[in-house]
């Protein structure tokens, strides 16, 4: 099985995609093993900062060196050098904020998966035809559960992940496994800037179980 195929099953097992950025490479670092010590086996590290590259090398060192299994995405890709960069320092996928055609380029090239961020119908079917197979809803909490609901039947071939606004929050989560998502993408609500910046992994880790427990509990 192809990376794309392993991760098109791996994302959507998990339930969820932590994505994070810090500025610090050595919490970034430790941020990703207190995720990998709670069970999750694929992270979005998102390209927010100056050092989010440089971070994201030192990064897969550690994957490579400590952290079996684990693959490493790249986020907020905006344009195709950007894409390139991060897949010459080893990014396992892409994922973008919007539908950029050319970064869609690039990943094809390099037979990588990536998900393009959708708030349209007609987004997501440019997205479909240019072979995305999973699309990211963002932002999240302006579209809701029930927008998904509403189009899910017209995709039947696509996996759905929302990102932005998702709550650590059973009745939260609950609604968009109800609506038919694959997994939940979570950030800020779930390594907050106060935990980045007090370095608090164990809390992290706590919190990332605890999604983890909620997501197995309200999967339909």
């Amino acid at each position: 099985m192809d990376k794309k195929s392993e991760l098109l099953q791996l994302i959507p097992q998990q339930g969820i995609l932590p994505l994070y950025f810090y500025k610090d490479a050595e919490v970034s670092i430790q941020v990703l093993k207190a995720l990998y010590n709670s069970g999750i086996r694929t992270v979005e590290y998102t390209n927010r900062g100056e050092a989010a590259l440089k971070n994201f090398k030192e990064m897969r060192k550690v994957c490579d060196a400590e952290l079996k299994g684990m693959y490493l995405g790249v986020g907020t890709i905006k344009e195709s050098s950007s894409a390139q960069a991060f897949i010459n320092a080893g990014a396992d996928y892409i994922i973008s904020p919007g539908l950029v055609e050319e970064v869609a380029e690039v990943a094809d090239k390099n037979n990588m998966l990536w998900v393009p961020g959708c708030m349209t119908p007609t987004e997501i079917m440019r997205a479909e035809y240019l072979g995305a197979k999973m699309i990211k809803l963002f932002p999240g909490n302006i579209l809701g559960p029930s927008f998904l609901s509403a189009i899910k039947e017209l995709f039947p071939n696509l996996l759905f992940m929302p990102t932005g606004g998702v709550d650590l929050d059973k009745e939260n989560i609950a609604g968009w496994f109800k609506a038919g998502v694959c997994a939940v993408g979570m950030g800020s609500k779930l390594i907050s800037k106060q935990l980045l910046e007090q370095q608090d992994y164990a809390k992290i880790e706590a919190l990332t179980k605890e999604a983890i427990s909620i997501i197995k509990s309200v999967r339909p």
